[in-house]
């Protein structure tokens, strides 16, 4: 595996690749790496010639300064998973690397109501950072395929939408949520967990999985405000939202609407930690 920390050295390594007609597959991260990212770099080596990672806690899509503060780095860690999964390419920028005149956005990205509910309504600003940092980064990778976690749905819709913006030529692989043992979704968040509140923060998924069994038998309020409560009921403090949504606009879902595809989506505290999780219900 190569490292690269500037742009004006990762650009012309890949360049006579992408000029021999080579495929990119590109997997953004912020470190802090599980089997959950490993998975996408495998996907990303089975489907392209070469693949490249990047590790880049990204401060602009921190609408919490403390957040940023405490994510977790395991620089050291993530290389030797990275060249243990086969990944070819590390781009490992600074933040002056990646912004050189300052975080202030240049751009206005449109998400329309993507940005207005669910974690765009808990999170203001968000989805601004994260288009921003990928935008840049995929303009400096110019990959032919990105790949990005399930865990992430909203994410993926808004990066989709940027994309189409931009009309820049990547195309998105969304790529399933991998879960420990428990079912609890991987996240580098959870690093951030006592054992018991990584006991207890299965629940969230216990609740979707639950609303997944009994999405044909009861009322989509009703199974929302059930998962609400059995969030609060074992060991999460507070819930931002549980929320039923059309899978392919993550409109609210609708108990006329349960013929579609379907996918249940939550967001709480556990401890200082805010975890989210979603599974699709079809």
């Amino acid at each position: 595996m190569i490292l690269y920390k500037e742009i004006k050295a990762l650009q012309p390594a890949l360049q006579p690749l992408r000029a021999a007609g080579k495929s990119i597959g590109f997997v953004p991260t912020m470190g802090a790496l599980h089997n959950g990212h490993l998975s996408l770099i495998e996907r990303s080596r089975q489907e392209n010639d070469l693949t490249v990672c990047s590790i880049f806690v990204n401060p602009t899509q921190f609408n919490d300064p403390k957040d940023f503060e405490k994510y977790p780095v395991t620089i050291e860690n993530d290389i030797a998973a990275l060249e243990k999964a086969g990944n070819d390419v590390l781009f490992l920028p600074s933040v002056t690397e990646m912004y050189p005149d300052g975080t202030t956005p240049k751009v206005h990205y449109n998400l329309d109501y993507l940005e207005t509910i669910l974690e765009g309504a808990h999170r203001p600003g968000h989805f601004q950072g994260v288009c921003q940092v990928v935008h840049h980064l995929l303009n400096i990778v110019q990959p032919n395929n990105l790949y990005l976690g399930q865990k992430d749905y909203q994410q993926i819709m808004v990066i989709k939408a940027m994309i189409r913006q931009f009309q820049l030529p990547t195309m998105v692989h969304a790529v399933p949520t991998i879960r420990e043992n428990s079912g609890l979704a991987m996240s580098s968040r959870n690093m951030r967990l006592s054992n018991g509140e990584r006991s207890h923060a299965t629940a969230i998924y216990e609740a979707l999985s639950g609303i997944k069994t009994a999405i044909q038998q009861q009322p989509i309020a009703r199974l929302e405000q059930q998962a609400q409560g059995y969030l609060l009921q074992h060991g999460f403090e507070k819930v931002d939202y549980v929320s039923i949504c059309q899978a392919e606009t993550l409109l609210p879902a609708t108990d006329a609407d349960k013929h579609l595809p379907l996918v249940a989506l939550a967001a709480a505290f556990i401890g200082p930690v805010r975890l989210i999780d979603n599974l699709l219900l079809q």
